[in-house]
């Protein structure tokens, strides 16, 4: 399905932790190619964020989970001049520590949450991983400029800047 110019894509994100560890997807191709993104991906149409949380699980990670199991967490707005605009409902699951399972999208490793730093993710991830650690819900906005740099993030809730670019 093709979508306008500057026309927001919607997307479901599922953070799989065990207690401070993230299960994160090395992803191989873009948006996002050779960062540590959460699984997920974009709606079908007519398909709820939930649902789709839960089949990008099962496709991504061969986890069966069900909507008892996922916590909604908050949403990420993202808005820049170019093609990259998403609208992004972001879900947590606690699992068992189980073996990265083999992936289509990449390779799935288990980073700790104090190791996220310093590893390669997008922008606006480390504000989120914060956020869940403290089962803290979020609106987060994050504006970019033409290259794709971040220039600011607001939270909406308390209606705060959470990041400005210096």
């Amino acid at each position: 399905m093709e979508v306008k110019p500057g026309i927001k894509r919607t997307a479901a994100m599922v953070v799989l932790r065990h207690e401070e560890e993230f299960l994160l997807l090395r992803r191989n191709k873009e948006p996002n190619a050779g960062r540590y993104v959460p699984i997920g991906g974009k709606l079908e149409p007519h398909e709820r964020p939930i649902d789709a949380a839960i089949r990008e699980t099962y496709e991504e990670a061969r986890l069966q989970i069900n909507k008892d199991q996922l916590r909604y967490a908050g949403v990420l707005a993202e808005s820049s001049p170019t093609n990259y605009n998403w609208l992004c409902f972001i879900y947590v699951v606690d699992i068992g520590r189980v073996p990265p399972p083999p992936c289509d999208e990449g390779s799935l490793e288990w980073i700790s949450f104090d190791k996220i730093p310093d590893i390669p993710t997008p922008p606006t991830d480390w504000q989120i991983y914060q956020y869940l650690m403290r089962r803290q819900p979020f609106a987060l906005d994050a504006v970019y400029d033409e290259h794709l740099n971040m220039l600011e993030m607001r939270e909406e809730i308390g209606g705060e800047v959470v990041w400005q670019k210096d």
